[in-house]
């Protein structure tokens, strides 16, 4: 696992690409590999500032063609373990411009990549996951039904689409994603906390829901990466 280039995306805000990041990021460095962290929030990299001194973090702008050579740079220079890309709400467009130059590097990158897409209950989520996929054709696609939203079977469009016939048939899974308390949440990103350090900071009862959370989220994202 420690080439693959794990991609976070979702295609519009409020999803919980974020929060996924941060549970690959935990989960990664749980099993002894050391990511480097691409931010493609260049507005409000959130990711970035809870992580800076802990693993390297770059911002890079997949709007720009010039943010796509960064990105294959930095993936051909950082070989010691994978490389999770935190995506922008509005980098669908970047994608669908830019993306055929990481298709082309990635044979000489000699990593594979996998995209976990963050969804909520809405149908514009299935649209651009759909757009998404006829562009990354390369990528291993996960799909995240994150639980903030609501249980599994509240997945009503996704869970009876056609779509998700076609993510599972190309090796993909439907996952779902473990909500963390709101305070626990508001906690990580208004201190700009990593896990680690909330672990060592917070109130013990505000710890304890994290160290649930982290569980699940291990067991969710590990069962995938690490089978």
């Amino acid at each position: 696992m420690s080439k693959d280039i794990l991609i976070v995306g979702g295609g519009k805000g409020g999803v919980g690409k974020s929060v996924t990041a941060v549970g690959l990021i935990d989960t990664v460095r749980s099993r002894g590999d050391t990511p480097i962290l691409l931010d493609s929030d260049t507005s409000n990299p959130d990711v970035s500032k809870m992580y800076k001194g802990e693993i390297r973090t770059e911002t890079i702008d997949l709007d720009d063609p010039n943010g796509w050579i960064d990105f294959i740079n930095l993936c051909d220079e950082f070989r010691d373990g994978p490389v999770i890309v935190n995506t922008a709400a509005r980098n669908n467009r970047g994608v669908t411009a830019h993306a055929a130059m990481l298709h082309n590097a990635i044979g000489e990158l000699d990593r594979k990549i996998i995209t976990f897409w963050v969804i909520n209950r809405q149908r514009d989520s299935l649209e651009l996951l759909n757009e998404y996929m006829r562009t990354m054709t390369g990528s291993i696609v996960h799909v995240v039904r994150n639980a903030y939203y609501g249980e599994e079977h509240k997945f009503e469009l996704y869970n009876g689409s056609k779509l998700k016939r076609q993510v599972e048939e190309a090796g993909g899974q439907s996952l779902v994603f473990p909500d963390l308390a709101d305070r626990v949440s508001d906690d990580l990103y208004s201190s700009r906390l990593s896990i680690d350090a909330a672990l060592k900071k917070l109130p013990l009862g505000n710890r304890a829901e994290l160290t649930r959370w982290r569980s699940e989220v291990q067991r969710v994202l590990g069962g995938v990466l690490y089978a």
